[in-house]
């Protein structure tokens, strides 16, 4: 089950195929998604199980992990971490905030983007690396790695900021050869001083998913 080789023993994951049923949500959890539909009930319940899983993993004991404010997870005190899914596939990655800055994760399906909305996220720069990439690798959907990309990279980036990331402002070089991807933010945009960031890109069992982890 993908999730990955390149993470370092500080960061602990979990992944799933099959959705969880709600019942082992905390009650700050369940009222939050008490008139969402029962699909996207199903990826909470499911997530945060995979959190908590993961969670256990570090030694932690069992927490509720409703959303904030902004809708991004509320993480216990001195813990960071990340969550995804997408059709038959869950998955988290939580780390001690001393050992890690920030992790973003993202599972997209091995599926093309619509035509229309890849100029929404990607510059001509990085059309023109996607054609090229298209050209030597065509069994790979490019176009929707990069989106999984940019989303792991918004993941990172948000709780460290508290700002929002434009598609745009974040410029991405795809590494075919070592899964691996490096990216260039606007200026403005910076990632803390002194911190180094590790991006791999990983193709399995039909789905695309991307990492971003920052650390000191």
């Amino acid at each position: 089950m993908i999730l990955t080789s390149h993470f370092s023993a500080t960061i602990a994951w979990q992944a799933c195929t099959a959705t969880v049923p709600i019942d082992h949500l905390w009650p700050e959890e369940r009222v939050q998604i008490a008139d969402a539909i029962s699909k996207r009930q199903l990826e909470y319940s499911s997530v945060r199980w995979c959190a908590r899983q993961a969670l256990q993993q570090l030694g932690h004991p069992p927490v509720a992990l409703p959303n904030g404010p902004q809708r991004d997870p509320v993480w216990p005190q001195g813990i960071i971490g990340s969550l995804t899914h997408c059709a038959g596939y869950y998955a988290a990655a939580v780390a001690r905030r001393s050992d890690c800055l920030a992790i973003g994760i993202d599972a997209e399906l091995h599926q093309p983007m619509p035509h229309d909305t890849l100029s929404m996220v990607a510059s001509p720069a990085e059309q023109r690396m996607l054609q090229q990439l298209a050209e030597y690798h065509p069994a790979i959907h490019w176009d929707t790695l990069l989106f999984s990309i940019k989303e792991s990279i918004f993941k990172a980036w948000f709780p460290l900021t508290r700002r929002w990331l434009d598609f745009h402002q974040a410029t991405v070089r795809l590494e075919h050869d070592s899964n691996t991807f490096s990216v260039q933010l606007e200026a403005g945009c910076d990632w803390p001083p002194a911190s180094q960031q590790q991006g791999n890109w990983y193709r399995d069992n039909g789905l695309l998913l991307s990492t971003l982890v920052i650390t000191p």
